[in-house]
């Protein structure tokens, strides 16, 4: 029976840790659970689960537990961030918006929404290193500036934002403060600490959560909650932003997923390091160009060329051996050049050739005799 390949693909999405997959198990055996009703054991069961799960989320980034908000995920808890200040905005006047050139499509859409509802928009470019430089984002604000959102760490690059810098820039400007976390949340802990970050997005199943489940962080400022306005309507549920019945299991998975992230961080971190020593190390007789090898980046990502080979190409050598992938999986269908990639200078046959290795502190070591030399077939 052949063997499966090796998943390299964890920016995507992580495996399912097994210690989430229990709690979770146990959730649905509870029995059943409507964190909304408050009549009888079985929803007071529900709602304390809930709570626990709040308050895991919470402690990742030092945010109080009543400051979260559970979604379906990063992409809802984006447009939740983005759209829902669009209200506060009409009643303002301030109606800029600045993002970056190299975020997510699940804020670049939002944001063009926004702009298609007569709304300013600035976009930040990137260097040829992937990151945003803070004195153009400090050239871009005015006194109309709502909203700035820039992303902790990139999906493509794994290169991290210098968000520090980012709110320095505002410390002393209104605007609130969106970051897309669903890369970085629970894999790099001092940056989301930072008390400006007034909208974090989270997501479970980047996290070795289940998928389905996320939450939007909403810090308070001055003791005001950000002025956000649902986006979705039928319920009160989540203090009126986030209507629908609360997916207790999922909740669950996701507050499991967060407390093992804070608990294990620096072994899991010090596991990816190695990882990628040795990958690097084994893959060295090809010359791999790493595009962010010159920029901060998290542990377990690389995106990397050989030569002028198309990824196409390495990957489907590559098949049976690593599972791997050439951008983001959530426009992967579209087979459309990254912006993330072009953003950063890149040319066409430059994109067309840059693959994403991305690993998890479990991740066991593939064949890496054989990767180098399907690859090597190649040239």
């Amino acid at each position: 029976m052949p063997h499966s390949p090796v998943y390299l693909d964890c920016n995507a999405t992580t495996p399912l840790d097994e210690r989430v997959r229990q709690v979770m198990c146990d959730a649905f055996a509870d029995g059943p659970s409507n964190a909304g009703s408050r009549t009888h054991e079985f929803g007071l069961r529900a709602s304390r689960t809930v709570e626990r799960a709040r308050e895991a989320v919470a402690r990742v980034v030092n945010a109080a537990a009543e400051e979260v908000v559970f979604t379906s995920g990063a992409t809802e808890s984006n447009n939740l961030a983005i759209l829902g200040l669009a209200e506060h905005a009409d009643r303002t006047g301030c109606r800029h918006v600045i993002c970056s050139a190299i975020e997510h499509k699940a804020v670049l859409e939002p944001v063009d929404a926004l702009r298609r509802r007569g709304f300013t928009v600035s976009v930040l470019p990137s260097s040829r290193f992937g990151q945003v430089n803070t004195g153009e984002l400090r050239q871009a604000l005015t006194d109309r500036t709502l909203l700035v959102s820039i992303m902790h760490v990139n999906n493509e690059t794994g290169v991290l934002q210098p968000l520090r810098e980012v709110a320095q820039a505002l410390s002393d400007h209104p605007a609130y403060l969106h970051v897309d976390a669903a890369q970085g949340y629970g894999k790099e802990l001092d940056q989301l600490r930072l008390g400006r970050l007034d909208l974090i997005s989270v997501s479970g199943h980047k996290i070795f959560g289940p998928p389905g489940v996320g939450a939007l962080i909403a810090r308070r400022r001055n003791g005001k909650r950000p002025p956000l306005s649902p986006v979705l309507f039928g319920g009160g549920q989540e203090r009126g932003l986030r209507p629908g019945t609360l997916p207790v299991s999922l909740i669950a998975g996701l507050g499991e997923a967060a407390r093992l992230a804070l608990e294990e961080h620096d072994e899991r971190q010090l596991a990816c390091l190695r990882f990628r020593s040795a990958m690097l190390q084994r893959l060295a007789p090809l010359k791999p160009r790493l595009v962010n090898g010159a920029s901060p980046t998290l542990p377990h990502v690389a995106s990397l060329s050989f030569g002028s080979i198309e990824s196409e190409a390495v990957m489907l050598a590559l098949k049976h051996l690593v599972a791997i992938s050439n951008g983001s999986a959530c426009t992967s269908a579209s087979y459309s050049p990254s912006h993330v990639l072009a953003a950063m200078g890149l040319e066409g046959e430059e994109i067309a050739s840059v693959t994403r290795w991305s690993w998890c502190h479990e991740t066991p070591a593939p064949d890496w005799d054989a990767v180098v030399e399907a690859v090597h077939r190649l040239f």
